[in-house]
């Protein structure tokens, strides 16, 4: 599928003669499209005159950004000391069971993708994780499958 990288000319207009501006170039690349094409990197570079692999080195760097596209439910999953101690494996495990799907895949559907992360920041909640915006915390199974299947029905 085809890309319209008109989307980012706007973002290079402002940001591409900026030194320093790169991960805001990439966050609004990834806002627009949802992660980061290879085409957009390429326009990236050819504005920027940064080189493909320093940019590649940037979002390789920073786990906000991504390179394939998401389900339109992005779950993240934290994986800190605390959540880990509050059993986030059998979180993880539910979300599995329940998706069909391990860390860093997508339903067929393309409704659900799973990503695991180091750590969230709510440590009070855990284990927590969230979805697009929302943060869901104190989980167990029935919790985590109940929120999956407002999810579902939502989109429906």
């Amino acid at each position: 599928m085809a890309i319209n990288l008109e989307l980012i000319d706007g973002v290079l207009e402002e940001y591409a003669s900026v030194p320093g501006s790169l991960i805001t170039i990439l966050q609004h690349t990834q806002d627009i499209y949802g992660y980061l094409p290879k085409e957009a990197i390429q326009k990236i570079s050819s504005a920027t005159g940064i080189a493909e692999a320093e940019i590649m080195g940037v979002g390789t760097f920073y786990t906000q950004f991504r390179f394939e596209p998401v389900g339109k439910y992005l779950i993240m999953l934290c994986q800190g000391t605390a959540c880990h101690v509050n059993s986030s494996e059998l979180i993880l495990q539910t979300i599995k069971d329940e998706l069909g799907i391990d860390d860093g895949q997508t339903t067929k559907d393309g409704l659900f993708s799973l990503k695991c992360v180091a750590c969230l920041g709510c440590c009070s909640l855990s284990p927590v994780m969230m979805i697009n915006d929302d943060t869901y915390g104190s989980l167990t199974p029935d919790k985590t499958r109940k929120i999956l299947n407002e999810l579902r029905e939502a989109a429906k």
